[in-house]
């Protein structure tokens, strides 16, 4: 099989849409979830444009990724400026990123019009900041962006070619065309990549579409089928203006319809929780009718349908939903299936306990009726199974709290948060200050718990989203909170859902606590078994 690679750019173009900011960490969360599954590559972000990028490159040499490389994206060089003195260039090299995507002008009326530059300077711009990159000892591959290159290619297909050339002139190793404005139909990009390809036989082409059209992602299936072999995108096709191709459709189709290898095998039915993953991070309601991951992907609510698909699934499903980690919904009897609860649970080995399936499956319905939803709350999940196990024994009791938020008529806003938790048979009672209800509910349970768990101290919140589940009852609506925390070792997710943004915060608050308490105790429990083993064999 042909393998296509992957190129995502979820971090870098698709922070880009409109109300989306990734923090620091969403984009190591990412990062990692993007290299488990087996993403070729992960384009960081542009390192000159604003600290938070360049500080990304920095964490991320200290993750242990197994699969993806990490590319850094930016621009050619000033025009009439040596490379060496560009900052734009400076700043990706610092970046010590082993793979460097620049982007250059293929249309003509962008050189003279936009950049106020000379045809052949750009030439110049291109070859010579693809060079200097490539001479830099720490970088592997340089690929280049042919931005506008369709709009480019109708306007000028000579001067379009000659841009192609100077890349590669200067050693580039992958050409990129790109449908920038998105407003190129899938017919002429076959055309455009056919001809490039006859143009310049033997140089490996990428497909980069912008969704402006509505057919980014036929565009990009397009490009494939006349010869590119690397697809860039984001995940759930997020960006600027109308987003990008959407490498989830992209990848289920090339590899379910077409055969081509993409991502570790293995990973394909992962393809559902990676999407829904991000949406969460990025604090995005999920779009139900995404092919292949949405929840109404393989939604039945017709009768005639509902009958059919029963008998013989194929009659109204293109796939069997579970090849991508999804799951058939028949709406009415609403039947949530099991496919999800034994992908979240493979680690218990429990898939053979049908009994125990049954009533994690009734548990996980019954709490997304109440808007909770654990693809981004899985230290959440973990104590759920713990509870349907039996194995569950809470590390504290809560017996009261209480918030207040006084903002007096001269001064500034304060908020105190009260406490009151048994441990064992200890009764604490503490009190603190915080910038906001969960930073100080946060301060008054660590200091109540300080002395019986010292670890605690290790762990940090490092993010809160909040959510309305169900806007339509106003002011008396479910609210979800997501809190992420960390430990030197670890990042987790925990939720909690209520009508009241506190309760519903102490809730994902509360088990991040418990959560970091059991994983240490976990792996206590692991290393003085491995010691008593080594004892023994000793």
């Amino acid at each position: 099989m042909t393998r296509i690679q992957i190129y995502d750019t979820t971090l870098r173009d698709g922070s880009q849409g409109e109300g989306i900011n990734f923090s620091l960490q969403d984009k190591l969360l990412i990062t990692r979830r993007l290299d488990e599954l087996g993403v070729d590559y992960i384009e960081g972000g542009y390192p000159l444009s604003n600290p938070k990028d360049f500080e990304y490159f920095q964490e991320v040499r200290k993750l242990p990724l197994k699969h993806a490389k990490v590319a850094a994206f930016g621009m050619t060089r000033r025009k009439n400026c040596d490379p060496a003195a560009d900052v734009c260039l400076k700043a990706i090299i610092d970046s010590h990123a082993a793979v460097i995507t620049i982007v250059g002008k293929t249309w003509d009326m962008h050189v003279t019009e936009v950049l106020g530059a000379t045809l052949d300077e750009n030439l110049r711009m291109i070859a010579d900041s693809v060079r200097y990159c490539k001479s830099q000892p720490h970088v592997e591959e340089v690929l280049y962006d042919a931005e506008h290159f369709f709009d480019g290619f109708k306007a000028n297909p000579q001067y379009a070619f000659k841009t192609l050339q100077a890349a590669l002139d200067g050693g580039a190793q992958m050409l990129i065309l790109c449908d920038t404005n998105g407003g190129i139909l899938p017919e002429d990009i076959a055309a455009g990549v056919n001809k490039v390809k006859q143009a310049l036989p033997g140089i490996a082409l990428g497909i980069h579409c912008h969704n402006d059209s509505d057919v980014a992602t036929a565009n990009s299936l397009a490009a494939v089928y006349q010869g590119a072999t690397q697809v860039q995108g984001t995940i759930n096709g997020i960006g600027e203006r109308c987003g990008n191709a959407d490498l989830v459709c992209i990848i289920a189709n090339l590899t379910l319809k077409r055969g081509y290898e993409m991502l570790r095998p293995g990973s394909l039915p992962h393809l559902t929780e990676l999407s829904r993953y991000v949406y969460e991070i990025a604090n995005m309601n999920f779009r139900n009718g995404q092919p292949f991951v949405g929840t109404s992907a393989f939604a039945h609510k017709g009768g005639m349908h509902a009958h059919g698909v029963a008998r013989v699934s194929a009659s109204y499903e293109h796939i069997d939903p579970a090849l991508v980690g999804n799951e058939r919904r028949i709406l009415i009897s609403e039947l949530s299936g099991q496919a999800n609860i034994l992908v979240k649970t493979a680690k218990y080995a429990i898939d053979n306990n049908k009994e125990l399936g049954v009533k994690l499956r009734d548990m996980v319905q019954d709490l997304e009726n109440q808007g909770y939803e654990f693809e981004a709350a899985e230290a959440s999940f973990d104590i759920l199974v713990k509870k349907a196990l039996g194995v569950y024994r809470p590390k504290f009791e809560r017996l009261s709290y209480h918030v207040n938020v006084e903002m007096p008529t001269s001064g500034a806003l304060t908020t105190e948060a009260t406490v009151k938790v048994r441990i064992g048979n200890s009764v604490q009672h503490t009190v603190a200050e915080g910038d906001g209800p969960v930073n100080a509910l946060d301060s008054a349970l660590r200091k109540a718990m300080q002395q019986a768990y010292p670890r605690l101290a290790e762990m940090q919140l490092v993010d809160y989203k909040v959510r309305v589940v169900n806007s339509r009852a106003g002011t008396a609506a479910r609210v979800r909170v997501v809190i992420e925390s960390r430990d030197h070792t670890d990042v987790w997710g925990t939720v909690g859902v209520s009508e009241n943004v506190i309760e519903a915060s102490w809730l994902a608050l509360a088990d991040s606590f418990e959560y970091k308490l059991f994983k240490d105790e976990e792996n206590a429990n692991h290393e003085n078994t491995k010691v008593r083993k080594h004892e023994k064999e000793d």
